[in-house]
């Protein structure tokens, strides 16, 4: 249902590999740069995403970074949920929940949480059994 989504982040370079190094593991790559000079306000923007489409973005922002912002990841495994995790804690990323099952939601969700350096909750979850 979500096209895309984007968030700022306070160092545009250091964000812009995490989230490549993070992405990695889910197959998600950089689609997508945009320059100063094509935003028109003097920000960057990088889209991540898979199959040639950018869905998911980083921003920076002279406005600030917006606190406490969760995002999810769908993936098609759990071992891909792990490696998320542990590209994520690599990365500078904090952990925020370790790989594992979470049953409240449903009995087969498998997640993983990571806090990147500007405080966003970022999630890789599969929904699938084993």
């Amino acid at each position: 249902m979500i096209d895309h989504t984007g968030i700022p982040v306070s160092d545009y370079a250091r964000s812009k590999t995490f989230y490549e190094q993070l992405f990695a593991t889910i197959g998600a790559t950089l689609l997508m740069e945009v320059t100063p000079e094509q935003t028109g306000d003097g920000t960057w923007a990088a889209g991540f995403g898979r199959d040639g489409k950018p869905s998911f973005w980083i921003g920076s922002d002279a406005r600030g970074v917006a606190a406490h912002t969760h995002i999810a990841f769908v993936t098609d495994s759990r071992a891909k949920v792990d490696a998320f995790h542990a590209a994520g804690l690599a990365a500078g990323g904090r952990d925020n929940g370790a790989p594992g099952l979470r049953p409240h939601y449903h009995p087969n969700y498998y997640g993983a949480f990571i806090t990147d350096r500007d405080g966003h909750n970022v999630e890789a979850v599969c929904h699938l059994p084993e």
